[in-house]
């Protein structure tokens, strides 16, 4: 078939991010019921094709710069908002170790910042795709780092350096949030909202998240530095394609290693 099926997936819930095997915790599956919109598309509605950027996996700059934006935006992962190209991306395509890159992988962030929200844009390139079918009416999966996923690691407090929020979501828009502390993790709540795109002919897909400060940080501060890293996971057996923006080095995959993430600053709203 020569035309080309877009799922386009928007929906607004709480989010989350992969899991070393000391964080798992057990689940109960529950019924499908997600809303798949399908529909004709070409691929020049992905910002990566619309953009051309060239593909570069090195270096990876230890920050990252949310733009400013005087408003709220729509998410619309397949026909991404202006604002978005304000925002310098990051990119990404080797493993967590920061060795073999990828180029078939690569993955584009970049950040947004409004009065009320912190926005994240994933742009994903990927080999093969492996999803879940069943999540919560809600879109939310548990284990979702056990399939295909995007992934952000914000830490508001860079004090607090075991302390930490996930986000997850996967090609077919999927999502998961998480508070992570000490031996522990639970459910953050957030009031995630989210679009994603999967344009299966072009091996891509690209992700919206919007995530309201307040479920961040009770007092938020745009003249702060906090502390982040993104990855990315493919792959449903071992060896799986573990993926990092700030390398976390250890042995064996594992993103859980806050003392490596990068920075995350907040650029000053132009005055008029």
């Amino acid at each position: 078939m020569k035309t080309k099926i877009r799922l386009a997936i928007a929906m607004g819930y709480p989010d989350l991010a992969l899991k070393p095997l000391f964080l798992r915790y057990a689940v109960t599956p529950v019924p499908p019921a997600l809303k798949i919109v399908a529909t004709v598309l070409f691929s020049p509605l992905l910002m990566m094709s619309q953009t051309k950027v060239p593909i570069h996996c090195t270096p990876r700059p230890g920050e990252i710069v949310a733009a400013p934006i005087t408003g709220e935006i729509k998410l619309d992962a397949a026909h991404p908002a202006g604002e978005w190209q304000k925002a310098s991306p990051v990119t990404f395509c080797s493993d967590w170790q920061g060795k073999n890159p990828d180029p078939g992988r690569e993955t584009q962030v970049r950040v947004l910042w409004s009065a009320k929200t912190l926005y994240l844009r994933f742009e994903c390139r990927y080999r093969e795709l492996n999803v879940f079918t069943d999540a919560d009416p809600n879109g939310r999966r548990d284990h979702l780092w056990d399939r295909d996923v995007a992934e952000a690691f914000l830490q508001p407090d860079p004090t607090r350096e075991r302390y930490y929020r996930e986000f997850e979501v996967s090609p077919n828009g999927m999502w998961i949030d998480l508070a992570i502390s000490p031996g522990t993790l639970s459910d953050l709540k957030s009031g995630l909202k989210h679009s994603v795109v999967l344009d299966e002919k072009s091996h891509t897909w690209a992700a919206e998240l919007a995530i309201p400060l307040k479920a961040l940080t009770a007092n938020f501060d745009p003249g702060a530095v906090w502390r982040a890293n993104f990855y990315r996971v493919e792959g449903t057996k071992e060896p799986r394609a573990y993926l990092a923006w700030q390398p976390t080095g250890t042995p064996e995959p594992n993103f859980h290693v806050p003392r490596v993430f990068g920075r995350l600053r907040f650029a000053a709203p132009v005055r008029p």
